[in-house]
């Protein structure tokens, strides 16, 4: 995907990536983690504002830096770019409110036919199991694997409970 991105830092492990958000309200240190979550190859996909007190990220805290695509472009950046590290890996998003998540799945309808030629995406209706991921629909969390595993995907979705 050719989208505006900020420069972006990962640790060793490519598991944490770092990027500074710069906008109306200054310099904002971002960050994405991907964590194991114990459940075949699903990683969580946490993401939010570097919490300097608390060592950790906030992902309740709205930053309102005027940069908010640029924002999701680059943690859509690093999503590929752990996956190239990980390719058997899923990642696993779930917006810490329910603006956030609509939020996300804006960003995913914008971008899906570029997202389409590498990744496949699965929703989960609130009401529902998992399926992929559909134009118009509200999901409660997503998930995103490579196209070329589709199948291994949905038969490890139906074992899982995320």
């Amino acid at each position: 995907m050719n989208l505006d991105c900020y420069p972006c830092f990962a640790n060793e492990s490519h598991l944490v990536y770092e990027f500074m958000s710069c906008g109306n309200k200054g310099a904002v240190k971002k960050i994405v983690e991907y964590a194991w979550t114990g459940l075949g190859d699903v990683y969580n996909l946490a993401f939010g504002d570097f919490d300097e007190a608390l060592n950790d990220i906030n992902d309740l805290v709205v930053t309102n830096n005027g940069d908010r695509l640029k924002v999701l472009s680059t943690v859509a950046w690093t999503v590929r770019e752990f996956m190239f590290w990980y390719p058997d890996a899923l990642v696993f998003a779930i917006g810490s409110t329910d603006s956030r998540n609509r939020l996300y799945r804006i960003g995913i309808v914008s971008n899906l036919a570029e997202i389409q030629k590498e990744f496949v995406i699965f929703g989960k209706p609130e009401c529902s199991g998992w399926e992929e991921f559909v134009i118009g629909k509200s999901y409660i969390s997503f998930l995103v694997g490579r196209k070329e595993n589709r199948e291994a995907i949905w038969n490890q979705l139906q074992n899982l409970d995320l």
